[in-house]
């Protein structure tokens, strides 16, 4: 019998903390609305994200991965719980926000394998190997189209064949499926994960294989 998800009660946005429960922790996320605003907040779409790595439908145990966009730092603390080498990315005014939320719950070992450190999209990508992620993960970071086309340079530089991209989001706005036939252009995209009471999507993206002339 198929068994549904249980998912972790949202996070009440001004709060100033949240917790969950993720890989066997106890997870306890500092929120930060009125200074940092929607970054330092713990969307339903990283709740989502997080149940689906937790039900282990993509092998996290040693893969290298890279979260964008992370903001509070949930999905990439479970990722590494779950025994992925993470980088944890967001922009600079995050960071330090990022970084603590990161320090707080990760035990000493797991922190050894992390990185947290500043991404602006389609921003000195050649900080990052390109192609040199098994997974890219993003929970709730598409819904500005004005970021659209940095955010494309940047799933593209970071992304080989057989790397993973996992969406989470909201489709808000015909915009957001503009950025999703956007993606298509370069990416196979598919639903893989549909949460209706928090009306989350969940896309897997991989790079369309290049065809060599014969």
């Amino acid at each position: 019998m198929k068994t549904t998800p249980r998912y972790p009660v949202s996070a009440k946005l001004h709060e100033p903390s949240a917790t969950f429960h993720f890989a066997k922790h106890k997870i306890h996320i500092r929120q930060d609305w009125k200074r940092l605003g929607v970054a330092a907040v713990v969307w339903d779409a990283a709740v989502v994200l997080c149940t689906f790595l937790e039900l282990g439908s993509i092998a996290l145990e040693g893969s290298s991965a890279v979260e964008l966009g992370a903001g509070t730092g949930l999905v990439g603390i479970v990722a590494a719980l779950l025994g992925a080498k993470v980088t944890i990315t967001d922009r600079e005014p995050a960071v330090e926000f990022l970084e603590s939320n990161v320090q707080a719950n990760l035990p000493l070992d797991f922190q050894a394998r992390t990185k947290v450190t500043e991404l602006t999209w389609g921003e000195s990508l050649d900080r990052f190997e390109r192609g040199g992620y098994d997974l890219v993960l993003g929970a709730d970071i598409v819904y500005l189209e004005e970021t659209f086309p940095d955010l494309l340079k940047t799933l593209e530089y970071l992304s080989s064949e057989r790397t993973v991209i996992l969406l989470s989001c909201r489709i808000r706005y015909e915009r957001d499926q503009d950025f999703l036939k956007m993606l298509q252009q370069g990416f196979t995209v598919e639903e893989v994960h549909y949460e209706p009471e928090r009306d989350v999507h969940i896309y897997k993206a991989q790079k369309c294989r290049v065809k060599e002339d014969l």
